[in-house]
C-alpha cells in the first residue's frame, strides 16, 4: 500500500483494532508457550483436581484452569494458537498462489482456456467448502498440520481465482497492456510485468479474509474429530472435548472458544480495512 492507503487504513478504527487483535495472537502464540511453565500435554494430577475431583479452575497459577483430564488450558490455548496460525497463514498462502495463476490465465488468453478453468472452478464451488474439506480429512488415514494445510489450500482457491479472472479481464483492454503486446512482450512477461501487480492488491484482501476462514475450517475439522490427531492441542479439538464439561468446567470451553472468535473477528477486520484502504473510489 502506498502512503494515502496507509493513511486511510489508520483512520479505519475497526481496522486498526483488528490488527491489534492480530498483533496480540501472534505475539500469544510466540511468547505464552515459552512463558507457560506447564506442559500441555501432561495431566498434572498433583495440583490438577479440585476437592470435588474434577479440574481446578482458573487461577493466578493456572490462568485458564485445566481440562478433563487436568491439563492446564492456557499451555493448549497457546500452543492452539502456533497451530492455527500457521495452518490458516500456509493454506491461505497455498490457495493464493493457485488462485492467482488459475484467474490470470483465464482471464488472459479466455476461449477454450477460459471455459475449461471456469468449469472446473463451478465444479468445485458446486460442493460446499467446510463439506469439501471435511469429506477430504475424513478420507486421511492420518491427519497431521501439513496434510490440513495441504488440504484447505488446494480446495480453498476457488473464489480467489474467479475474482482475480475478472480483474484480468479488464486489464488486459487496458491501453499499457495492449500497447506491451503490439510492441512485442511476449505473454509471460506481459503477465508478470503488467498484469499480476494489478490485482496484487485484490490478491491482499482476499488472502486476509481467507486467513480468518482457514482457522475456522481447520477448527471444524478438529471439532468433528477429522483434524489433527490427539494429543496435540488443537482449538476445534479442544471444544469438543469440552462439551461434556460445560456444567461444571464452562472455562474449557470458553478459553478456545473466544480465541477462535478473536482470530476470526481480528482478520476479517484487517482485510475488510485494507480492501477500504485500496478502494480507489476513496483516494
Amino acid at each position: 500500500m502506498d502512503r494515502r492507503s496507509l493513511a486511510r487504513f489508520r483512520r479505519n478504527r475497526g481496522a486498526v483494532a483488528g490488527a491489534g487483535i492480530v498483533l496480540g495472537l501472534v505475539l500469544f502464540a510466540i511468547i505464552a508457550p515459552m512463558a507457560s511453565t506447564h506442559d500441555p500435554l501432561a495431566s498434572d494430577f498433583a495440583h490438577g483436581i479440585s476437592p470435588s475431583m474434577g479440574p481446578v479452575g482458573p487461577s493466578l497459577e493456572r490462568l485458564f484452569g485445566d481440562d478433563r483430564i487436568y491439563r492446564d488450558v492456557f499451555a493448549r490455548v497457546a500452543y492452539g494458537a502456533r497451530i492455527s496460525l500457521f495452518i490458516g497463514s500456509a493454506a491461505t498462502a497455498i490457495a493464493t498462489l493457485i488462485g492467482a495463476a488459475v484467474g490470470i490465465i483465464a482471464g488472459y488468453f479466455g476461449g477454450a482456456v477460459d471455459a475449461v478453468l471456469m468449469r472446473l472452478v463451478d465444479v468445485g464451488m458446486a460442493f460446499p467448502f467446510l463439506l469439501l474439506v471435511m469429506a477430504i480429512g475424513a478420507s486421511l488415514d492420518r491427519t497431521t498440520a501439513t496434510t490440513i494445510l495441504i488440504t484447505l489450500g488446494l480446495t480453498g482457491w476457488l473464489g480467489t481465482a474467479r475474482i482475480v479472472r475478472a480483474k484480468t479481464l479488464q486489464l488486459k483492454r487496458l491501453d499499457f497492456v495492449v500497447a506491451a503486446r503490439a510492441l512485442g512482450a511476449k505473454w509471460p512477461a506481459i503477465l508478470l510485468r503488467h498484469v499480476l501487480p494489478n490485482v496484487a492488491g485484490q490478491l491482499v484482501v482476499v488472502a486476509s479474509l481467507s486467513v480468518a476462514q482457514m482457522i475456522l475450517a481447520e477448527s471444524v475439522l478438529g471439532y468433528l474429530g477429522a483434524g489433527i490427531a490427539p494429543p496435540m492441542p488443537t482449538w476445534g479439538r479442544m471444544l469438543y472435548e469440552a462439551q461434556g464439561y460445560i456444567d461444571i468446567a464452562p472455562w474449557m470451553l470458553i478459553a478456545p472458544g473466544a480465541a477462535i472468535v478473536l482470530a476470526a473477528v481480528g482478520f476479517n477486520l484487517v482485510g475488510e480495512g485494507v480492501r477500504d484502504a485500496l478502494d480507489p473510489k476513496d483516494a
